[in-house]
């Protein structure tokens, strides 16, 4: 079973940069044909996609996001970090990392969530 762990401040000042980071268990995240998403909630909004970090290491970005975005990984820990750069409170949100294969837009483990604020 694969289990993934978000991990991170919960609280960001304006113009800082929030960073997270999700562990995973059960599982590589270099397990070929994989994808290794971040995905927020703002609160009484929907669910929006970041990014992702494939199992090669290639990433994409969501277009409205990717001038402050970035996701890197670490193979040894089995870890994948988002970096959002320049944050105000319209980045407070529940942020998400999720597993889904390459060929699917399903996912099929999320993490539990944690809660992020942009507040000084």
């Amino acid at each position: 079973q694969v289990q993934l762990q978000e991990s991170g401040p919960g609280l960001v000042k304006p113009s800082q940069t929030l960073s997270l980071t999700c562990t995973v268990s059960g599982g590589s995240i270099t397990t070929t044909y994989y994808a290794w998403n971040w995905i927020r909630q703002p609160p009484g909004k929907g669910l929006e996609w970041m990014g992702v970090m494939h199992y090669d290491g290639s990433t994409d970005y969501s277009p409205s996001l990717k001038s402050r975005t970035s996701i890197s990984r670490d193979t040894a820990k089995n870890q994948f970090s988002l970096q959002l750069s320049s944050v105000t409170p319209e980045d407070t949100a529940v942020y998400f990392c999720a597993s889904r294969p390459v060929v699917s837009t399903v996912y099929d483990y999320w993490g539990q969530g944690t809660q992020v604020t942009v507040s000084s």
